[in-house]
């Protein structure tokens, strides 16, 4: 698998261009990414990015988006400006579309990590600067493209590649099912009744998937889901401001853990994945995310070389 051959010096498409569901983007773009990306984890230092400054926007904490950001820009030779929500104007009631002005006349982008796409939308129409999200209620596509790119390292292949989510069909689901269908993947959401994905991101994704010759399928039986399964998937049952539904979702999701049982029916490569953080023995048991299947810190240290890739390609230095 070598990507970098179908990478040119730079993509000027993607020069100025927002970073919000990855629906703004298409497969060649995509590929691009991957290939830079590709690069990036094979040269990690650089001065790709000097002068260079990123103002990282925090409403909720984390542990793998804060980091790979910042880690990232200063071995690219720029700087990263962390801002949490409570320290900072827009916390105390000046309005989004003046903090995106203001930053802008800062900054060279900014990544938002927030509750609401609205909010992030409305921070990117008001930014004269790129604006990438690093997380909302309803997507995550920089962890997306860093489950692609692993998926990538682990198979050689992208396209016809069935990779299988069980679980809450939350903003992680959203953003692997679009990324996957325009790569031409297969892919299978695995939920218990009341938490599918919104159907209008479902009826988004499947139109990639018939553009790109891929397939995504909402199938409720986790064991019917993971048949064949060339990679696993799942993620916590209960997110980050969801913590009074936990009792509920426990009930709930009872059958959709990850564990041997269910691995029986995926081939006997099967690779496995978690965006982490992860409750052991909740959707899943420690011998499959500990074990020899599992690929969940490989996938979290290419968090940080995927979004270096898009900061480069954003900033118009790819």
């Amino acid at each position: 698998m070598n990507l970098i051959d179908q990478m040119h010096s730079t993509d000027t498409s993607l020069q100025g261009k927002h970073v919000l569901t990855w629906l703004e983007y298409d497969q060649s773009q995509i590929s691009y990414l991957l290939a830079r990306a590709q690069h990036i984890k094979e040269n990690p230092y650089s001065q790709a990015l000097q002068g260079k400054n990123l103002a990282m926007v925090f409403e909720k904490s984390s542990t793998r988006t804060r980091v790979s950001f910042e880690v990232g820009m200063v071995q690219m030779g720029g700087h990263a400006l962390y801002l949490n929500t409570k320290d900072i104007q827009v916390g105390r009631g000046e309005t989004i579309a003046d903090t995106a002005r203001v930053l802008s006349g800062y900054v060279d982008a900014i990544m938002y990590r927030t509750t609401s796409h609205d909010k992030l939308k409305e921070l990117a129409a008001h930014a004269s600067v790129p604006v990438i999200n690093g997380l909302c209620d309803l997507y995550h596509p920089c962890q997306a493209l860093a489950d692609l790119f692993t998926i990538l390292e682990l198979k050689g292949r992208l396209a016809g590649v069935k990779v299988v989510y069980v679980g809450d069909g939350n903003n992680v689901a959203h953003s692997l099912m679009i990324l996957a269908a325009m790569m031409g993947m297969e892919v299978v959401i695995s939920t218990p009744s009341g938490y599918e994905p919104k159907a209008s991101i479902v009826k988004e994704a499947k139109k990639l998937a018939e553009k790109y010759n891929g397939s995504v399928v909402i199938e409720q039986d986790p064991k019917k889901a993971v048949h064949d399964a060339d990679v696993i998937y799942t993620d916590v049952w209960t997110s980050m401001g969801q913590e009074e539904e936990a009792q509920e979702r426990m009930r709930s999701f009872d059958g959709y853990q990850v564990n041997t049982q269910l691995f029986m029916t995926a081939k006997n490569d099967v690779s496995f994945l978690h965006c982490l953080p992860a409750h052991r023995g909740e959707e899943v048991t420690g011998d499959i995310i500990d074990g020899p299947h599992s690929a969940v810190f490989q996938q979290a240290e290419n968090r940080m070389h995927v979004q270096k890739a898009i900061l480069q390609a954003a900033m118009g230095r790819g």
